[in-house]
């Protein structure tokens, strides 16, 4: 397959350049990945018969991959970033379609981890691939459009899935095939018809930790365990409390991503004028609200409605996380991306493996002590963002560094 640099690749027309697969592969992974979301809480107590304890397992193990995306380093000693990174999205879209012929808590495990160690493998090299192909004065702009194009494609899957759910009596088997075989096509098409894009800088293929990156690190940490809270628990109660139908649920994440397909290149506006610490405070003091207010839906009695306005308003902020990639890019050796990168994802995964099983068991006695618990990673992470400085730069990767000192 022929080699092109980016500066080559500038040539082509926009449907053969490196941003068009990048938003190609943004639409076709939540195709897959937002169908298996919309339907695994109803089918896992319908056809599987879980409860907060079963889910939380499972959640835990599907972020097992995550803890191992650090062995994305090794596999790149093989085999091109960008044809990883495709064969992970194959990968994904073939374990989603397979998904419902496995009906039991240890079928649910296997399949899982399956379409976990695609998902986590791919945003890891897609995520690296993003800092790399993309101009870092667009960054903010390009990666909000980006953003809007993976809501677009959950957009037309939770349409869909309203629409002919009931309409078509559809089954957990012919959807969760479709979506995943959707995915798996554009994987293949993608392998076959991209040229292999030549990046500027030729990446580390070791572990790299460095000390000045040590803010973005917490950063993640902290990041990962909020957005497990958020997964795995906040669609689980409009299920178990509210009674939440598989059209019902879905007609929420479908307003989830309306919103967000027309913020998220607002945003990216937003972050490129007021930066990156502005815009990561504002997102953990936003959370830190909506957490506690969940909380309210179970010790005041808050109705369904206005536990639906909450979840909306929780996934507009965690749009807002993309700055933490801008962030790093900023403060980024250029050859450090790609290990950096998996290094991330292995850290932002570290307390998602242990929190959803954990908390399962705190969810049986308590709900609103698991978004109390969710509150307070918010608040640490507003203190975390604030070390931010307004102008990241390698040297000044926080507001205590100073630009003189070396670079280690």
């Amino acid at each position: 397959m022929k080699t092109v640099g980016l500066d080559e690749a500038a040539g082509l027309p926009f449907w053969r350049r490196p941003l068009a697969l990048l938003l190609i592969m943004a639409f076709a992974m939540p195709v897959s990945f937002a169908t298996w979301s919309a339907l695994l809480n109803n089918f896992v107590i319908e056809r599987a018969g879980f409860t907060g304890v079963e889910i939380g397992w499972l959640q835990s193990v599907r972020e097992v991959p995550g803890l191992l995306a650090v062995g994305v380093i090794s596999l790149l000693l093989f085999i091109r970033e960008q044809v990883l990174g495709l064969v992970a999205l194959l990968l994904l879209g073939v374990a989603t379609a397979i998904t419902a012929q496995f009906p039991s808590f240890g079928g649910l495990l296997g399949v899982t981890l399956l379409s976990s160690f695609g998902f986590h493998y791919y945003e890891t090299v897609n995520q690296s691939l993003q800092l790399q192909w993309i101009d870092r004065a667009r960054a903010p702009q390009l990666l909000g459009w980006i953003v809007a194009a993976g809501s677009a494609a959950s957009l037309l899957s939770y349409s869909l899935l309203v629409v002919t759910w009931k309409a078509f009596d559809l089954s957990y088997e012919l959807v969760y095939m479709v979506s995943g075989g959707f995915t798996a096509g554009v994987a293949l098409l993608c392998l076959l018809f991209f040229a292999q894009f030549r990046s500027r800088t030729v990446q580390r293929r070791h572990m790299v930790l460095r000390r000045r990156y040590w803010l973005y690190y917490a950063l993640q940490l902290m990041a990962g365990a909020r957005r497990q809270i958020f997964v795995v628990f906040a669609a689980f109660m409009m299920v178990e409390r509210f009674g939440f139908q598989v059209n019902q649920l879905t007609a929420l994440f479908l307003i989830n991503f309306i919103a967000n397909m027309l913020f998220a290149p607002v945003m990216g506006r937003a972050i490129a004028r007021w930066g990156e610490r502005r815009a990561l405070a504002f997102e953990y003091i936003g959370l830190m609200a909506v957490f506690l207010a969940y909380g309210g839906v179970y010790y005041l009695g808050w109705g369904m409605f206005v536990a639906a306005g909450l979840y909306v308003v929780d996934h507009l902020f965690f749009a807002l996380a993309f700055a933490l990639k801008t962030y790093f890019q900023k403060i980024a050796d250029p050859a450090d991306i790609a290990p950096t990168a998996a290094v991330a994802f292995t850290i932002n995964h570290i307390a998602a493996v242990f929190l959803p099983v954990g908390l399962g068991y705190v969810w049986v006695k308590s709900p609103a002590l698991v978004f109390a618990i969710a509150a307070m990673f918010a608040a640490l992470s507003l203190a975390l963002a604030l070390m931010v400085p307004r102008h990241p730069e390698p040297g000044h990767e926080t507001v205590w560094s100073s630009r003189r000192r070396a670079l280690v």
